[in-house]
């Protein structure tokens, strides 16, 4: 068995697409996933399966969703070994004096489908001062840093979904590490 993350897109925001995560777990179980555990409100799985490709579990939760759920939500999954190395390769860490300060300030927008480097290196960022965003973990990451907070940011899931063309999710850095935390165990 591997232990997989699943990140689910837009769940149970502004009262929109409204998963409880109860029941998911349950839907899950029932469905043949083990050791099914979530983290907070807004679509964090950690669950045990079969090997399988990330898309393939992808799919089938996304069809899960819809089925139990009534909700066209997408699910991006990685090996919680993956998410590990996203964690452990955030650059602004090295730079912090105040480790603090990373997990208020970073945020990791996780892409469904890799970003090319040269398309993201042509992106004009709408980036405030003080912001940055670097591409990383073959362009299945962008690593944010956002001293003004996400709710202020230009630099949000929506922009990069409409410039690089692939769904994707946005975890603020706490939820990043308990998410490796929960997975590891």
């Amino acid at each position: 068995m591997t232990t997989f993350v699943a990140l689910l897109r837009a769940v149970n925001v502004s009262g929109q697409n409204g998963i409880p995560m109860a029941e998911l777990r349950a839907s899950m179980a029932a469905s043949g996933y083990d050791d099914v555990r979530t983290y907070l409100q807004s679509g964090n799985i950690v669950f045990a399966a079969a090997a399988a490709a990330e898309q393939e579990l992808a799919a089938e939760i996304h069809q899960l969703i819809a089925r139990e759920f009534g909700h066209d939500v997408k699910a991006l999954v990685l090996t919680a070994a993956e998410l590990a190395r996203v964690a452990a390769a955030n650059p602004f860490l090295p730079a912090a004096r105040d480790t603090a300060a990373v997990e208020r300030f970073s945020h990791a927008t996780f892409l469904e489908e890799p970003a090319p480097e040269a398309a993201f290196a042509g992106l004009a960022l709408p980036a405030q001062p003080g912001e940055q965003a670097m591409l990383a973990a073959g362009g299945r990451v962008i690593y944010l840093h956002l001293p003004h907070g996400y709710g202020r940011t230009k630099l949000n899931t929506g922009y990069f979904e409409r410039r690089l063309g692939a769904a994707a999710t946005t975890r603020n850095w706490r939820t990043v590490l308990a998410l490796v935390e929960m997975s590891a165990r």
